[in-house]
């Protein structure tokens, strides 16, 4: 399975070259809840510590000015350790 993709602290060019600001914005406080994406999402991070655990892999660690890609099919553990504010697309 392919794994998370990550890209910390990307330029803010780049995030607006790819019309990330016009995407929904996701907020959630601190939790621990389990996921499966059924599509690919890639999202950034305005706000949030969390660390989020593949079924079948690593602790990744993300947050504030991350730009994040999590694989269709990904099922993982998110624990929100600060609340988190995101923009998302579904691919």
């Amino acid at each position: 399975m392919s794994q998370i993709k990550i890209e910390h602290q990307i330029a803010q060019d780049k995030v607006k070259a790819r019309g990330v600001f016009n995407w929904p914005i996701w907020e959630k406080e601190t939790s621990i809840f389990p996921w499966t994406y059924d599509a690919s999402e890639t999202c950034y991070f305005l706000e949030g510590d969390v660390i989020v655990t593949p079924e079948d892999g690593e602790p990744v660690q993300m947050g504030k000015g991350d730009l994040v890609t999590f694989p269709a099919g990904m099922a993982c553990v998110w624990e929100i350790r600060e609340a988190v504010r995101k923009h998302y697309r579904f691919d």
